[in-house]
């Protein structure tokens, strides 16, 4: 379990201890109906609670915004079961739901920037002329998030309360909870999408140059054998540079492999020997996009570029019950194993360096430690690469995926 996770389940936690009592208090106001089959009131107001908090922790992980503020603020309300709930940033209030936001609105904001200061909740009493209000006194509470204090939770009741102030204080902390979710949620996105672009940078204009001109060596002799090589160009080039999706089907990363080894085929010839095995079952597995071929072109690199000999390319992806294993696997002039572990801890400074070094990283971001590449190599020997993937986990699946059609 991951520190987040244990932050989350202990908010979590905290927040059904302190907020029991509201639940019923809500629920006995509303003159809701026993139900037999919920059990006892204390776990009627439980499973309440936890409903509640369940509706309300989808929009505040998207972030603090007017749109998202205004979804949760009527579950955080009932969740806290106060006359009004406001949720403000550090400029203005993003959502009210309950009454007297008319006239409460600029008094509240006064006193939010003094808890943005201090960081710490606040109880205080309304000062409202308006006789027929309910709104007597009010708890500011912080929400914060990994740069400080994004804004403010503020719980309206009709008397001065310990208990709203302990409650209060619980939920702004479940909330800002998810308001880190979000923002790592947002940090992976941009991590990965950087990742992905440095992959790209890889395929340098040295590539395109070699592919375009043994393209153009092919017009006038083998003309049908060039426009073939220009369409397998454009598919690479096409799913390459994509600018959607994480993740993709080992089908697609697949064609977009025989894509590469084509174009090499026609720049090398005869020296490049490529076998593909590979089991029809494990071809609708989901894995990150860009993963597999700059494994390959690793392969390649290595069996071809720095030698004169030709080069054989095993690439096989077997059914492994819960996973699909795919090894690619080269008989080219290997490398030093004191040099890989340096360029998979990160002071690797090749282009293929870096490609290894990437795609190990992405896979034990989205599959754990366990996952990462397994290279078997020494100098003289080779090299072969095993990437076990498993078929099913959590944030990796189908409706993630958007295939690219060529």
């Amino acid at each position: 379990m991951t520190g987040m996770e244990a932050a989350a389940l202990a908010a979590a936690g905290a927040v059904l201890l302190a907020l029991g009592f509201a639940c019923g208090r809500a629920t006995a106001r509303r003159g809701a109906k026993a139900d037999l089959d919920l059990g006892t009131p204390v776990e009627r107001a439980t499973f309440h609670t936890l409903h509640t908090a369940s509706l309300a922790a989808p929009p505040l992980r998207a972030g603090l915004t007017e749109d998202t503020a205004r979804k949760a603020a009527r579950r955080l309300r009932s969740l806290l079961g106060t006359e009004a709930l406001c949720l403000t940033d550090r400029q203005r209030v993003l959502a009210w739901d309950g009454p007297g936001g008319d006239h409460h609105r600029e008094q509240v904001m006064l006193r939010v920037a003094e808890v943005l200061g201090s960081g710490r909740s606040q109880s205080v009493r309304s000062e409202c002329a308006d006789l027929e209000c309910p709104l007597r006194w009010f708890v500011i509470a912080p929400l914060s998030g990994e740069e400080g204090v994004l804004g403010t939770l503020v719980a309206y009741g009709s008397r001065e309360s310990a208990v709203l102030v302990r409650a209060a204080t619980e939920v702004a902390r479940w909330v800002s909870v998810q308001l880190e979710l979000a923002e790592l949620d947002r940090s992976r996105t941009r991590l990965i999408e950087a990742e992905i672009r440095a992959l790209r940078a890889q395929i340098s204009p040295h590539f395109i140059f070699n592919s375009l001109a043994a393209i153009a060596s092919f017009v006038r002799t083998d003309p049908e054998r060039a426009r073939e090589l220009l369409l397998e160009f454009a598919d690479f080039t096409r799913y390459s540079f994509r600018r959607h999706g994480e993740f993709t089907h080992l089908a697609d990363e697949l064609r977009c492999i025989e894509q590469y080894l084509a174009l090499a085929g026609a720049r090398f010839g005869d020296r490049l020997k490529v076998t593909l095995q590979v089991a029809p079952e494990v071809l609708p597995v989901t894995l990150p996009f860009l993963c597999l071929q700059p494994l390959v072109e690793n392969a390649v690199k290595h069996g071809l570029e720095d030698s004169s000999t030709e080069c054989r390319v095993t690439i096989a992806a077997r059914d492994a019950g819960a996973e699909a294993v795919v090894t690619i696997e080269d008989d080219g002039v290997g490398m030093d194993p004191e040099t890989l572990r340096a360029i998979l801890a990160g002071r690797g400074t090749t282009a293929s360096g870096i490609g290894l070094l990437n795609v190990d990283e992405r896979l034990r971001q989205v599959y754990g430690d366990d996952y990462g590449l397994v290279i078997e190599t020494a100098v003289g020997a080779g090299m072969k690469i095993t990437v076990r993937i498993p078929k099913y986990r959590a944030g990796v699946h189908s409706s993630s995926v958007r295939r690219v059609v060529g």
